[in-house]
C-alpha cells in the first residue's frame, strides 16, 4: 500500500510497465492505418483492459500521466491515434472530418477486434489479458468517444438518425472533462466546428461509470458553462460517479501530458487526484478491489477536502 500525501488518499504501490509503438493495424474505412499504443505491466495476470481516446489533436503518445498510472498498477491500457490527430494533419474540406466522431467509435472497435494483434506485440504479454474486462476512458473529443460505445447516442448530421454503437465488450466507462448535452446551449463556434455536438442523448447510458470534471472548465462549446461537462453524470441511467476537481480546468492539472503546452491550470496535486480516483474506479468497477474505492469516497464526500468533491447515483 502506498499513501498519496497530496491527496490523502492511499493505493497499491506501483510495478514496472512497458510501452509498445506503433502497432500498425490495418484499417481502410478511415483511409489511414491505425496506429496503437500498447502499455501493460510486466507481471501479473487476468489483466483487465483501458480502451482509452485521447483528445481532439492528441495522438497515442499522450496523457503519459494516466497512461502510466495505470498501467504500472495492472492494466493494458490501448491508445490510438485518431484522425483528428495534429499528427496526420487533415486538410480542412477533407470529407471524413464531418465524422471524425463516428471514425473514432470505428477505430476503437477496430482495436477490440484485434487484440490477439495487440497482445502478442507486446513480449510476454499474450495468454496474460483479461478480455471480459473492459473499460472505455477519454478525455475531452475521447470522452464522448468513451461514451458512445457505452450507449450514448449522437445524431448522425448526414443521415438524420442516432444510431446504437455501444459495444457489448465494453463494461464501463471513465469520461474526463468531456460534452454535455446540446441543443440551445451549444455556442456558434460549436455549431460550426463540432456538429456532432448538435443533439446527443445520454439517456441510453445504463452501463456504470466514472465522470471527472473541473469547476472552472470554460469550455467555447457552450453557454453553460462548466456544470456542461457534469451532464454525462447528471444524464446517463446507469451507476454513475462524478469526481469534480476544485480548480480544475480543461486539463484537470495537466492529465493531457508533462508539460503540456494546452495545459492552463497544472497542477500536481489536481494531477494525483485524478490519477489515484481513476485507478480507484477502475479497480472497483473491474472487481480487482473495492478497498481504495471506498477510501476514496469516504475522503472525498461533502466538501472538506481541498482539491475535490466525489459523489455518486445509483441506476434509474
Amino acid at each position: 500500500m502506498t499513501a498519496y500525501p497530496a491527496t490523502g488518499l492511499t493505493g497499491p504501490a506501483p510495478t514496472p510497465s512497458v510501452s509498445v509503438r506503433p502497432v500498425v493495424l490495418p484499417a481502410p474505412h478511415r483511409g489511414d492505418d491505425l496506429h496503437v499504443r500498447v502499455s501493460a505491466p510486466v507481471t501479473g495476470a487476468d489483466l483487465p483492459i483501458v480502451l482509452f481516446a485521447h483528445g481532439f489533436g492528441s495522438h497515442l503518445d499522450g496523457y503519459a500521466p494516466l497512461i502510466d498510472h495505470w498501467a504500472s498498477h495492472g492494466f493494458v491500457v490501448l491508445q490510438a491515434t485518431h484522425l483528428d490527430s495534429r499528427r496526420l494533419g487533415l486538410a480542412a474540406d477533407d470529407p471524413r472530418r464531418s465524422q471524425l466522431w463516428h471514425h473514432r467509435v470505428r477505430d476503437m472497435k477496430t482495436i477490440l477486434d484485434s487484440l490477439d494483434v495487440l497482445e502478442s506485440s507486446v513480449p510476454g504479454l499474450a495468454g496474460r489479458v483479461d478480455r471480459g474486462r473492459v473499460v472505455a476512458a477519454g478525455h475531452s473529443f475521447g470522452g464522448q468517444t468513451a461514451g458512445i460505445l457505452v450507449g450514448l447516442r449522437v445524431k448522425d448530421t448526414r443521415t438524420g438518425t442516432a444510431e446504437d454503437l455501444s459495444d457489448p465488450r465494453v463494461m464501463a466507462s471513465v469520461q474526463l472533462a468531456t460534452a454535455g448535452e446540446g441543443g440551445e446551449d451549444l455556442t456558434p463556434f460549436a455549431l460550426e466546428n463540432a456538429p456532432w455536438l448538435r443533439e446527443q442523448d445520454f439517456s441510453h447510458i445504463t452501463a456504470p461509470g466514472l465522470v471527472v470534471a473541473g469547476d472552472q472548465d470554460e469550455l467555447p462549446l457552450s453557454t453553460r458553462g462548466p456544470s456542461w461537462t457534469t451532464d454525462p453524470y447528471t444524464l446517463a441511467r446507469g451507476d454513475k460517479s462524478l469526481l469534480t476537481v476544485y480548480g480544475g480546468q480543461h486539463s484537470l492539472g495537466g492529465i493531457a501530458g508533462y508539460e503540456a503546452a494546452e495545459t492552463t491550470d497544472e497542477n500536481p496535486e489536481r494531477v494525483a487526484l485524478v490519477q489515484q480516483v481513476t485507478l480507484a474506479y477502475l479497480r472497483h468497477v473491474t472487481g480487482v478491489d473495492d478497498t481504495d474505492w471506498e477510501t476514496a469516497r469516504a475522503a472525498l464526500a461533502g466538501d472538506t477536502h481541498p482539491l475535490g468533491r466525489l459523489e455518486s447515483k445509483r441506476a434509474v
